[in-house]
């Protein structure tokens, strides 16, 4: 561990580096401001890395590559992720250790109890797919999974934080983890000082999807929704932006979502790195999911934005969208209910206003990335505060 009088060492484990970018990165820079001497482990994505390691190092924090794969679950691929992360907890020796999505959760738990390592941080950020999924491979998945959280966390030792209140009701009634234990953060949060409302875009309304492709995500539940707008010769350009994520088997395909805009269906306007500009030039945001969320950073960010959101009923979405307030909430895999929703919020300009405005002033209040760091920084402290 940190030596007497050093700054304590607080590492990050994540599986790809561009998702610690977009969700953690404001969150490791205020630690270091804090007095942490913080690290970052993550695979790097061939595609959306190319900058991460430069960018990261550049904010003073220390970068390590991992090998993480994943799409893949092959026992030979587990067991090299796990070795690499044991040696590399054994040779830094943090004095906390941040887990981030299920992969580092699991394998992670488990090297940093064989390393010594004494506080350990689990972060839940949804039930994911594994929890999602249907059919009896989904149930021994689940089964797999639940058993992995239990040997990862330490009672008393371990740190949980979980975005939800479904989630934290289902993970302490099944007994995985104690109550005493977890901490109730509510996303990753927004910063409202970047992320602003803007009037509405003059011109054909617009409905953003904004998110990885990935079918969880309710992208063909879009598809179809946008379909039956046109059908009725409804006004409205429906955009989907985001790219395929080739590492997950669960995202659609380039050559899929190309036959979409052929048909005119939706536009695809890919990643935008600047989710503000996206959202400025919109009048709706929409995500349909299905997926296991825990609060969705996009709808954080479009109710920041003051924009109406179109979600579905479910643990999550229903935290940030609070029905009828700043949006609407519709049951998932509902092509027919998402249209109908949808085509409310475009026939009703002051509706959309409103909506907009209650779901800003919702964020300030309780999701914004201020409060997001602080409430983590104050478990920091709790486990390893920073030395004079």
């Amino acid at each position: 561990m940190s030596g007497s009088g050093a700054a304590p060492k607080l590492l990050f484990v994540v599986n790809v580096g561009w998702f610690f970018v977009s969700h953690r990165l404001p969150l490791a820079l205020a630690a270091r401001a804090a007095g942490y001497e913080v690290h970052v482990a993550a695979a790097l994505d061939r595609d959306l890395d190319a900058g991460t390691r430069a960018l990261l190092e550049s904010q003073g924090l220390v970068f390590h590559e991992l090998r993480f794969s994943r799409s893949g679950s092959h026992p030979l691929e587990l067991l090299r992720d796990f070795i690499d992360l044991r040696r590399l907890l054994r040779r830094l020796q943090p004095d906390i250790v941040h887990l981030v999505t299920l992969k580092p959760m699991l394998l992670g738990g488990i090297a940093a109890r064989l390393a010594g390592i004494p506080n350990v941080i689990l972060a839940v950020p949804g039930r994911g797919s594994v929890f999602s999924a249907r059919g009896p491979v989904a149930g021994l998945r689940r089964a797999v999974a639940l058993a992995m959280y239990r040997i990862a966390y330490r009672r008393g030792a371990s740190r949980v934080i979980i975005q939800n209140a479904e989630d934290r009701d289902y993970f302490v009634g099944r007994g995985i983890f104690a109550a005493a234990d977890v901490r109730l953060i509510r996303g990753s949060g927004a910063d409202v000082s970047r992320l602003r409302p803007s009037p509405e875009p003059a011109g054909t309304p617009v409905v953003v999807f904004a998110s990885r492709m990935l079918k969880e995500k309710g992208v063909s539940v879009f598809v179809a929704a946008a379909r039956r707008l046109k059908e009725k010769g409804v006004a409205v350009r429906c955009v989907l932006v985001g790219d395929p994520d080739p590492g997950n088997p669960h995202s659609h395909t380039r050559a899929e979502l190309m036959q979409w805009v052929d048909s005119g269906t939706v536009e695809w306007w890919g990643h935008k790195p600047d989710i503000g500009a996206v959202f400025a030039a919109c009048h709706i945001v929409c995500l349909p999911t299905f997926y296991g969320e825990g609060v969705p950073k996009v709808l954080i960010e479009a109710a920041a934005c003051g924009r109406p959101i179109v979600t579905t009923d479910q643990p999550g979405c229903r935290d940030i969208v609070r029905d009828g307030d700043n949006g609407l909430l519709v049951r998932a895999r509902d092509a027919q209910a998402l249209e109908a929703a949808l085509a409310r919020l475009l026939g009703d300009a002051a509706l959309r206003a409103r909506m907009g405005a209650r779901g800003r002033a919702l964020v300030e209040a309780e999701f914004s990335l201020d409060i997001v760091v602080r409430q983590t920084l104050d478990i920091y402290r709790e486990l390893a505060p920073p030395r004079s």
